[in-house]
């Protein structure tokens, strides 16, 4: 007497269960070497330097538009620096 061949006593459902927990410890592996490679850069030289970049873009757009005439102005004539 034969099995039938979709019947695999139960091995298929451990298998999908044994694959979902072995996915889950991948993505916290992944997900703590991503904290540390950013602690890691923001430790460096270049990750100073780029959150000072970000502060003083930050500072700068944070900084009030000059008001000409009661008019906001939004940028400056290349030729002769005037406010527009």
């Amino acid at each position: 007497m034969g099995w039938c061949a979709c019947f695999d006593g139960g091995n298929k459902q451990r298998r999908r269960e044994e694959d979902r927990l072995a996915s889950a410890e991948a993505r916290a592996r992944a997900a703590e070497a991503a904290q540390k490679r950013q602690e890691e850069f923001e430790k460096s030289a270049a990750g100073r330097a780029a959150r000072a970049q970000l502060q003083a873009m930050n500072k700068q757009s944070a900084a009030p538009d000059k008001v000409v005439d009661g008019l906001r102005c939004h940028f400056r004539c290349p030729d002769c620096g005037q406010f527009m």
